[in-house]
C-alpha cells in the first residue's frame, strides 16, 4: 500500500493504523509463525504465559462493544438454563421426549414465562432512553436466559447475552441481539461484565450458576464494591425452600439489615414495580 493511501489512526493521526502491516507477506520466512506479528499469532496468544493479557482483552471488547452502542445500563436476568418455555398446546410426554421430561423443571416453565414478560416490561421502558438504559442482559444461553433475550426481542427491542465456554457445548440462545453476543472463557471477567452496567437484577429459580452470580453480586452490595441495586427474587415459594436467609440472620453470620438487599416477588408486574420505585421512574 502506497504511503498516500494509508489511513492515519483516530486517536494518533500522524501514526498509521495496522491492518495493512497484519497481512501475511509471500515468501517462506514471512509466513513462518515466528515473523508474524504478535497480535496476529494466535498460537502466541494462546500461551499460557499469555493468560493476564487474554483476561484483559476478555474485559475491554464487550466493554467497548456495549459503549460503541451507547448502552449506559443494564437489567440482568439469571437463572437456571435448564427451565424451559411453558408446553405448546397438545405437548404430552411420550417415548421420544419422556428422557428429557422432569415434572418439577416442567412446571418451572411458568418462571420462562414470567422472565420472557419482565423483560418485555424492562424493554419498553429501554426504549423511551433509545436503549442506552435498562437493557436486557444474560448469560445467552437457553431456559431462563433464552426468555429474557426473547421478551426483548417480542417487542423490537435489543439485548445482551454473555455466553461461557463450557466442555459441552452451549451456543448463544437465537434472540440475542447479533453485535451484543459476546462469549467468555473466563467466569471471573463474565461475572464483572454482569455486575458492571447493572441497574437491576432479575433472579429466577436455579442451580449452582445462579447461585454463583447472586451471591457475587450481594457480596460486592454488601461490601461496598458496588452501588445498591434492585436485586428481585422471582418465586417466593422457591427460594423460601433454597434460601433460608433468616436463618443466616439468626446464625448472626448476616446482619438483620442484611436481608433488605433482596426483594422477594412472583410476577413480571411486581418485579418491573420494585424498580420503578427504586428509581422514581
Amino acid at each position: 500500500m502506497a504511503p498516500e493511501e494509508r489511513k492515519g489512526d483516530t486517536l494518533s493521526p500522524h501514526f498509521f493504523e495496522c491492518e495493512a502491516d497484519a497481512l501475511p507477506a509471500g515468501t517462506l520466512q514471512t509466513r513462518a509463525s515466528a515473523y508474524r506479528l504478535a497480535y496476529t499469532d494466535t498460537d502466541f496468544l494462546m500461551r499460557r504465559e499469555l493468560r493476564p493479557l487474554r483476561l484483559a482483552l476478555e474485559m475491554m471488547k464487550p466493554e467497548y462493544g456495549l459503549r460503541e452502542k451507547n448502552i449506559r445500563s443494564t437489567v440482568v436476568l439469571f437463572g437456571s438454563a435448564r427451565i424451559p418455555a411453558p408446553p405448546e398446546p397438545g405437548y404430552a410426554v411420550n417415548a421420544t421426549n419422556k428422557a428429557a421430561h422432569n415434572k418439577n423443571l416442567t412446571s418451572a416453565s411458568c418462571h420462562y414465562e414470567q422472565a420472557r414478560q419482565f423483560a418485555r416490561l424492562c424493554s419498553q421502558y429501554s426504549a423511551i432512553t433509545h436503549y442506552r438504559e435498562f437493557v436486557i442482559m444474560t448469560g445467552g444461553g437457553p431456559g431462563i436466559m433464552e426468555a429474557g433475550n426473547r421478551g426483548a426481542a417480542d417487542v423490537g427491542a435489543p439485548s445482551i447475552g454473555l455466553n461461557i465456554m463450557l466442555p459441552y457445548e452451549q451456543i448463544p440462545n437465537p434472540y440475542i441481539t447479533q453485535e451484543l453476543s459476546f462469549s467468555f472463557r473466563y467466569f471471573a471477567i463474565r461475572k464483572m461484565h454482569f455486575l458492571m452496567w447493572a441497574k437491576a437484577l432479575a433472579i429466577f429459580p436455579g442451580g449452582f450458576g445462579t447461585f454463583d452470580e447472586l451471591f457475587e453480586a450481594l457480596t460486592m452490595i454488601q461490601t461496598g464494591r458496588m452501588g445498591r441495586v434492585p436485586v428481585l427474587m422471582f418465586g417466593k415459594a422457591f427460594w423460601k425452600k433454597a434460601l433460608d436467609i433468616d436463618f443466616l440472620v439468626e446464625q448472626g453470620t448476616i446482619a438483620p439489615d442484611d436481608v433488605e438487599l433482596l426483594s422477594f416477588v412472583d410476577s413480571a408486574t411486581e418485579g418491573w414495580k420494585k424498580i420503578c420505585s427504586f428509581y422514581n421512574l
